[in-house]
């Protein structure tokens, strides 16, 4: 069972679609933004949750609804709390028995002293992480079964290309009438959620070994500047309007880490890994259908 909201819904598509197509008995949830064929499910209602795991009665829960926006977290901080970390805890109380994975993020580091292993200590630099890392600790303090998947800024297929911070950029990139600054301090490693989903289907619930704290991440550095001109070069759309912006101009918003890198060797060797999609190809999958002139195949694949 999946869980949905705000942007995850990309990676829930990419759980649904990946564990029906194994032919696992799939079931994806959401609340505000549930589609047709999601079952819609309040998180913040433990009775609303309980009745969703015991009507179906999952063998695994892929927990990965967030407010995921370090902005929004800083000024509607009760909602967000609400949601990344009580939502965790309900849920971790009603796993029992059931195989937990929950998906986490990259911003449990300060990103000083890169790249982080598993058991490096955390030292979250805004609210948005502090709540991810709280979830974490409400996950595996009531389900200590549970796998906890932390990964980096994630893309894939979206509704609307605000819902990710890499393809929010793609406005920008495809209009070109104007120049635009776009961030070129923070490093980041933008990673498909197809292939995160990929990683989670490895896992066997049986097995000992997957408990506790794993990292994933694709392997391509971006700042989010790179980021656009790559999206650019994908779709041979000129980048010439796009200007690097070297330096936060002042009242940016929730601090962010300069780079946290992780390190993802624990899932390497007990071989569940998966070989991240490169970017562009991803990107493409992603994007095409927000492109302006729907031959764009034509000229990108011929």
């Amino acid at each position: 069972m999946g869980t949905s909201y705000l942007s995850y819904v990309c990676i829930l598509l990419g759980y649904v679609y990946l564990f029906k197509n194994n032919d696992w008995d799939a079931l994806g949830c959401g609340y505000n933004r549930a589609r047709p064929c999601f079952l819609k499910c309040n998180l913040l209602d433990e009775d609303a949750v309980r009745g969703v795991i015991q009507g179906f009665q999952p063998h695994v829960i892929v927990h990965c609804a967030a407010e995921r926006r370090p902005d929004v977290v800083e000024r509607h901080t009760e909602a967000a709390m609400n949601l990344n970390v009580h939502a965790c805890s309900t849920l971790a109380k009603e796993a029992d028995g059931i195989f937990l994975i929950y998906i986490s993020t990259d911003y449990v580091f300060d990103g000083r002293n890169p790249p982080y292993g598993e058991n490096d200590a955390p030292n979250p630099l805004n609210l948005y992480g502090k709540s991810k890392l709280e979830g974490e600790r409400e996950i595996l303090r009531h389900c200590p079964g549970a796998a906890v998947l932390r990964v980096p800024i994630l893309f894939g297929e979206v509704e609307k290309v605000e819902e990710s911070a890499v393809t929010v950029v793609w406005d920008r990139v495809q209009e070109g009438a104007e120049s635009c600054t776009i961030d070129h301090c923070q490093q980041r490693f933008p990673t498909y959620t197809n292939d995160v989903a990929r990683v989670s289907c490895f896992c066997c619930p049986q097995d000992p070994s997957l408990r506790g704290i794993f990292h994933y991440s694709a392997k391509e550095q971006m700042t989010k500047y790179e980021m656009a001109c790559a999206i650019a070069d994908a779709f041979n759309l000129p980048s010439s309007h796009l200007i690097p912006m070297t330096e936060q101009p002042a009242g940016a918003g929730a601090q962010r880490p300069q780079n946290a890198q992780l390190e993802c060797s624990r899932l390497e060797l007990l071989g569940l890994s998966a070989e991240p999609t490169p970017f562009k190809t991803a990107i493409r999958d992603s994007l095409w259908p927000f492109q302006h002139d729907k031959r764009w195949r034509q000229t990108v694949f011929h």
